[in-house]
């Protein structure tokens, strides 16, 4: 059990943080701050630098954190945030299936993320070995909310900002 555990929270989070240095440094095929910024001003989330550095910011510490299981309702928090707001961005109108570029894949990480948030990283974690029992309803659900918040925060300025320009 705590195997499995581990292995989820490692491999979800090194992809996470993955693309968050993708976003950020330009490494593994990613285009840097400016690349991503650019991409991200085409879905109205201006400027898109800052975007693009907050983005691969929540992903890369989000990431790294859900893969040591330290800290993991806010970890899961920060990635399903920018899922929701991928989902509703770049994979938008796409349909459903990721092979077509929908939202399915997007969707997957952010309930992944979410429901470990109300399981607990585990005994194999740096929450278990610093002594925090931060597993439950009300830390799954304080992560749920936290990453809807954070998402509609981000889509509201994107729709104020598109709403301006037009």
């Amino acid at each position: 059990m705590e195997v499995g555990l581990f292995l989820i929270h490692a491999v979800i989070g090194g992809f996470v943080a993955a693309h968050g240095s993708q976003k950020l440094f330009g490494i593994l095929g990613g285009f840097g701050l400016e690349g991503t910024g650019q991409y991200l001003e085409g879905f109205g989330l201006r400027p898109g630098k800052l975007f693009a550095f907050a983005a691969g910011s929540a992903e890369l510490v989000g990431g790294l954190a859900f893969a040591a299981g330290f800290f993991t309702p806010g970890a899961a928090a920060l990635i399903a945030a920018t899922m929701l707001v991928a989902a509703r961005t770049d994979h938008a109108g796409k349909g459903f299936w990721i092979y077509n570029g929908g939202y399915e894949y997007a969707l997957t990480n952010a309930a992944v993320v979410i429901a470990l948030a109300f399981n607990g990283p585990g005994d194999w974690s740096l929450d278990n070995a610093i002594g925090w029992d931060l597993a439950g309803a009300a830390w799954g659900l304080g992560a749920l909310g936290a990453a809807v918040i954070g998402a509609a925060g981000v889509l509201a300025v994107r729709v104020r900002v598109r709403s301006a320009a037009v």
